[in-house]
């Protein structure tokens, strides 16, 4: 079941992992094994977590890599359904 309006993985990231820990972005991000440019993006909702960034967030900071997906997946199905309505097909049943 997808979740009200829920946020961008990457704010979860930033707000629960990152700055309680007291990183700064390029101290996780080299933690991480990623580029500052690539955390950055992630973090500010401009890329999603793939399933190699998960595996890396599960070591990093705990949690699954499967939990990781399905907060992404959940957002990606949250944005899609705001236009649903302007998606058209041909029923086939």
């Amino acid at each position: 079941m997808v979740m009200h309006n829920p946020p961008h993985p990457g704010k979860i990231i930033k707000e629960l992992c990152i700055e309680p820990l007291g990183l700064t972005i390029t101290d996780a991000a080299k933690g991480l094994g990623v580029s500052r440019k690539t955390l950055s993006a992630l973090l500010n909702g401009r890329f999603g977590i793939s399933p190699e960034m998960a595996i890396r967030l599960s070591k990093a900071f705990g949690g699954s890599a499967e939990s990781w997906l399905i907060q992404q997946s959940q957002y990606d199905l949250w944005q899609a359904l705001q236009n649903e309505s302007k998606i058209q097909v041909k029923a086939f049943a």
